[in-house]
């Protein structure tokens, strides 16, 4: 059966609290009893030691009699406390006798002494005993006395009276705790459930499809703020997706409405005789077939990196040898803008896959051209570490605003809104760069100014 986290919070706590004074209140009376217990006996012992004492100061040494007013006094005492006495002089003769003074007294004091221990402490199997003690006066033997109790201890009615108080309050005690534990379980439930009740209300609205919600709870628990922190995140990159998404489409469709128009107009206007075929007007139609060709080729680029999973193929390859073949490959771009490459730094070879860094490697030069003013430098900087290899290529041209780099890594994310059709990309390439790079447990970061220039710097392993 389903219960929320609030009552199971609570009643966890409260069943933790009931164990623990349960378990508190059983020690606390046990180790209380054994020991009171102990007290008890040890108390007895003294007892009988102080009657011996008293009765001792009652022998009239010059007369050798006894005072019998006091020992009665000190016998009847006894009596009511549960000690039976009898007194005896140095000829082991009787002096005094709680029983012969008062048969019925001493039976019915002994009997309700029996009943009370019987009672609360059947295990013990106790009876009356008898112990003898010698009455001396300065070393010498001038009587005896046997003093009768309950053995192996005895409880007076004060003593289960201290008893019963000491269990009400342990009772009283436990019920105490409970109630308050109880009513600060539901408010911790209360407080912990809350932030997590409005995280999955945020999380059904977000598969809902509203990705702007936040979750503006604030908590001190750690694991709780970590877990609204990692929705609000999660919020925030699915709405950025689907931004994305949305601009993909957008792209997707001026990138493909503008040329098929063209083709179109041009082809009715070829099919209605309004135009006569010539090699300018075929090769208008011709670009305009590239423009769709060259969108296709991203589509299928990035289709076939995430079908790949970019499993990679690594072989040793020296990254300045790449890099020259990639300079190399755009020698006409350069030439056209008459632009400065300048190549500078050195370093070993690396563990990688070739055909992916020399992918990386075209899409940042690619960039670096197409952005960069004409009759000006591209620098590029190799550098070289224990344990990996950097490469920045930096342009100076109309360079990338503030706001947009946090996202210029994103796939189909394009900071040239005009699509221009020479210098707009489908926004594929920098994705497939992070992809690649990061694939080979490298990174790659930018820095760029507007109207001074960009500098990608990409870090891979050597190995």
């Amino acid at each position: 059966m389903m219960r929320s986290l609030r009552t199971k919070l609570s009643s966890t706590i409260a069943l933790v609290v009931i164990i623990t004074i349960a378990l508190t209140s059983f020690l606390a009376n046990y180790f209380i009893n054994e020991k009171f217990n102990d007290y008890v006996t040890r108390k007895q012992e003294q007892r009988a030691k102080e009657i011996v004492s008293m009765l001792s100061t009652q022998h009239i040494k010059s007369t050798n009699t006894w005072n019998m007013d006091y020992i009665y006094s000190i016998g009847m005492y006894s009596l009511y406390d549960g000690y039976i006495i009898k007194v005896y002089d140095e000829k082991n003769r009787i002096i005094w006798d709680a029983q012969a003074h008062d048969m019925t007294l001493c039976a019915q004091i002994m009997d309700d002494i029996s009943d009370r221990m019987e009672a609360r402490y059947p295990q013990i199997k106790g009876e009356f005993k008898s112990d003898t003690y010698h009455i001396t006066i300065n070393h010498e033997i001038y009587g005896a006395v046997s003093i009768s109790y309950f053995g192996p201890f005895f409880l007076s009615e004060n003593d289960f009276l201290f008893l019963g108080t000491l269990n009400t309050i342990f009772i009283g005690i436990g019920i105490f705790s409970l109630v308050f534990s109880v009513i600060v379980g539901i408010m911790l439930a209360k407080r912990l459930s809350n932030p997590i009740l409005k995280t999955v209300n945020a999380t059904k609205q977000i598969s809902e499809g509203n990705y702007n919600v936040r979750i503006e709870e604030k908590t001190t628990t750690e694991e709780v703020d970590m877990l609204i922190v990692s929705i609000n995140h999660l919020a925030s990159s699915l709405e950025n997706q689907e931004n994305l998404r949305k601009q993909l489409t957008e792209d997707v469709a001026h990138e493909l409405r503008t040329p098929i128009a063209v083709l179109q107009a041009h082809l009715e206007a070829l099919v209605d005789g309004v135009w006569k075929p010539s090699t300018s007007r075929l090769q208008s139609c011709y670009d305009e077939v590239t423009r769709i060709g060259k969108l296709v080729s991203d589509l299928e680029n990035l289709a076939r990196v995430d079908r790949d999973n970019l499993t990679l193929n690594r072989t040793k390859i020296n990254l300045m040898d790449v890099i020259k073949m990639a300079i190399n490959t755009f020698e006409t771009e350069i030439r056209n803008k008459s632009l400065n490459v300048r190549l500078s730094g050195q370093c070993g070879d690396i563990l990688v896959d070739q055909d992916r860094i020399s992918q990386v490697v075209m899409n940042l030069l690619s960039n670096a051209i197409k952005y960069t003013l004409d009759d000006t430098n591209i620098d590029i900087i190799l550098t070289e570490s224990k344990n990996a290899v950097k490469f920045s290529i930096k342009d100076y041209g109309v360079g990338i605003p503030e706001n947009e780099l946090p996202f210029i890594f994103e796939r189909f994310y394009r900071a040239d809104k005009s699509r221009n059709s020479m210098t707009g990309g489908s926004g594929i390439g920098l994705a497939i760069v992070k992809s690649i790079v990061e694939a080979h447990g490298g990174n790659v970061k930018v820095e760029s100014q507007v109207d001074i220039g960009s500098r990608f710097e990409v870090t891979l392993p050597k190995k």
